[in-house]
């Protein structure tokens, strides 16, 4: 045989045979592998406790709504007919379909969770940490398992009994626990990393705030009544009324059409059928991001181009934050056309940085404001042209400056740790496969 990933030859006895396939027969004979390995099933248990249908009813439990390729577990409020299983924090989620995508998560400190049947949960044995065996999981050594374990199809099922068959490299606890340790100290730069971009957010909101309670003469964004002319109302409802008040109360503030204008620049991928075009995304966590590269012929219709400083939100999530200033990108990146794509104006006296209105779109003020601007009733959009009727206090250039200059120091940091994190990840696989010596922060 012959492994396509390396062009190697190969060849094994007829007894050694558990799968007929070259997937299952290459990945453990061609990969670097120096520490121990062992089943999962010496490893980890198997819980298949199952929730009682009341106690979901009742909302005793959360359910998983996904574990992402990234390995965060999401815990949310859905509900489903589907039986539920108990995990308790600390058990190994992994999914059944999309575990060699990374699709392995943790359950977090807390109350237990359930998860559907698309999930198996497992519960570490002694001498075995739950981190150390997400991972394991996560390794290169081990996705090629679960692939040879489902033949290599984009959507296939890993069995049970396939599960506890894939070998997972593991070190005594205490080395166990200093790989974990040098993962934590990249995990941490991180993370104060993250704290650092946030912090001129919040002085911004701060200093938001203050504009506004020195203008308004009472709190128009949180009271329970208003009472408004009908003339000055632009439709009969609640969330028009407000952003009514609002106007009346801060008659100096500035509606957003004032500085911003749509960007709608399409481009057809069709048209290039071979072609991987770049394509992004938004969302509360990471703002603009690269979701994925497409080929040409898979698109059914035209998306939006995008350019750095240009700015796009998801109109039915941007009142949680889902909108982002776009990074540098390539000349062809594109995203979805249900996003709503926006620039800011160069040719106005009183202009706005890009990097403060950075920084604005994700403070809570402004989010309040865009919570009752937007428009429609069971399914609430924001589209550009609701957005450009948000009012703001305009403040003088130099001060979005001084906003700008903290939110792009936070940035270099922010982008310096994550290479330090990907630098580690790679590390801690090698120490975890036992071809790098375990090191300690």
């Amino acid at each position: 045989m012959i492994t396509p990933d390396t062009g190697k030859a190969f060849a094994v006895l007829f007894g050694e045979l558990v799968k007929w396939d070259h997937l299952s027969l290459s990945v453990l004979r061609f990969s670097d592998v120096r520490a121990p390995v062992r089943k999962v099933s010496d490893l980890l248990t198997v819980r298949k406790n199952i929730v009682p249908p009341a106690d979901l009813a009742a909302g005793k439990v959360k359910m998983v709504e996904k574990v992402t390729f990234g390995g965060e577990v999401v815990i949310g409020r859905e509900r489903t007919n589907m039986t539920q299983f108990l995990a308790l924090p600390g058990d190994v989620l992994v999914s059944k379909i999309r575990a060699r995508q990374g699709s392995v998560g943790v359950v977090p400190p807390g109350d237990p969770v359930s998860v559907t049947i698309h999930y198996r949960v497992l519960t570490p044995k002694p001498g075995v940490e739950s981190e150390y065996a997400w991972l394991a999981f996560r390794s290169n050594y081990v996705r090629k398992q679960f692939l040879a374990a489902t033949g290599g199809a984009a959507k296939g099922e890993i069995s049970e009994d396939a599960l506890l068959e894939i070998e997972l490299p593991i070190h005594p606890p205490p080395t166990q626990s200093k790989i974990l340790a040098f993962w934590h100290e990249a995990l941490c730069a991180v993370t104060s990393a993250q704290d650092a971009l946030a912090d001129p957010v919040t002085a911004l909101n701060d200093h938001l705030l203050m504009e506004y309670r020195s203008k308004a003469s009472r709190d128009v964004m949180h009271s329970r009544f208003f009472a408004l002319h009908f003339k000055d109302l632009d439709a009969w409802d609640a969330k028009s009324g407000r952003a009514a008040s609002f106007r009346l109360a801060c008659p100096s503030f500035r509606p957003m059409g004032d500085f911003i204008e749509e960007a709608t620049d399409l481009a057809r991928p069709s048209a290039e059928p071979d072609k991987d075009w770049p394509v992004y995304g938004v969302n509360n966590k990471e703002g603009v991001f690269l979701n994925s590269h497409q080929k040409g012929a898979t698109f059914n219709t035209p998306y939006k181009r995008i350019q750095k400083n240009w700015f796009f939100h998801n109109p039915t999530r941007c009142n949680v934050g889902s909108l982002g200033i776009v990074p540098e990108v390539p000349e062809d990146a594109i995203t979805s056309p249900e996003y709503q794509v926006w620039r800011l104006k160069t040719n106005v006296p009183e202009p706005m940085l890009p990097g403060y209105v950075a920084c604005l779109i994700q403070t809570p003020f402004f989010l309040e404001l865009v919570q009752f601007n937007r428009v429609g009733a069971v399914k609430q959009r924001m589209y550009t042209e609701n957005l450009m009727q948000v009012r703001i206090p305009y403040l003088p250039v130099p001060e979005q400056q001084h906003y700008a200059d903290a939110r792009e120091q936070a940035r270099i940091a922010l982008t310096a740790s994550k290479k330090r994190l990907d630098a580690a990840r790679q590390d801690v696989e090698a120490m975890i496969l036992g071809t790098k010596e375990v090191r300690t922060p």
